[in-house]
């Protein structure tokens, strides 16, 4: 929040919304498809909603809409209906009888596509428990408003949603708001940030040689003009 810490402005923000790989890495906190563990993928481990709540206690609908919307699974509600239905003998409780569950729901065609069929849906429900996108946007409203004239925000993203989320708000906030031409105007608005970039900064070939967890990496920033004041 603003102000926690005494800070009233800053010069610059950067935000890498890359996931924590101590915590992907252990196991036991069920964030992998690759790795059986007991559902979970709270990376706050003090935080209430875990997957296995998600899991075992949303309707169908809720299902479908978190795998549609925040995995872009195409068979989200196939899926869904498979967990429903598993569920009704038993909770679901470890991360390889969820995967088993969605791989029952996917046709033999996706089932032997390059990449693993879980993915997309874990994902979802991750992000879900999380909150992560509800949780950028505030974070970027908020660290817009702290950023001193002259002062910079760069966002880097590794997933389509997120990336979206931060061009958006960054386009919101660098575009004059369409007027009616035919009603007069007093003054000439005043832009309050540029953008740095328009198209998305990339990893080099370089860095994917160095660093292969970045192919999806994408950087974004903005700018507050010099001209406005907190």
């Amino acid at each position: 929040r603003i102000n926690t810490y005494g800070v009233d402005q800053v010069d610059g923000i950067v935000m890498d919304l890359g996931v924590s790989s101590p915590q992907f890495d252990d196991a036991t906190r069920g964030f992998s498809y690759r790795e059986d563990a007991k559902l979970d993928m709270r990376m706050d481990q003090s935080a209430l909603l875990s997957a296995h709540d998600v899991v075992n206690a949303y309707s169908l609908e809720e299902l479908t809409k978190v795998f549609r919307e925040y995995g872009e699974e195409p068979f989200a509600y196939k899926i869904a209906k498979a967990i429903i239905k598993r569920r009704e003998d038993h909770p679901i409780e470890t991360t390889f009888e969820l995967v088993d569950t969605i791989k029952s729901a996917l046709p033999n065609s996706v089932l032997k596509k390059k990449g693993h069929p879980a993915k997309k849906v874990f994902q979802a429900i991750r992000i879900e428990v999380n909150q992560e996108l509800s949780q950028l946007k505030k974070a970027l409203i908020e660290g817009l408003k702290l950023l001193k004239p002259g002062g910079r925000m760069v966002v880097i993203t590794f997933h389509s949603l997120e990336d979206r989320i931060v061009k958006n708000a960054f386009k919101e906030v660098s575009t004059p708001k369409k007027v009616d031409k035919r009603i007069p105007q007093q003054g000439i608005e005043k832009i309050e940030y540029r953008l740095l970039n328009r198209k998305p900064v990339v990893a080099s070939v370089q860095e994917l040689e160095h660093n292969p967890r970045s192919h999806s990496a994408k950087l974004r920033g903005v700018e507050r003009n010099e001209n406005e004041k907190n």
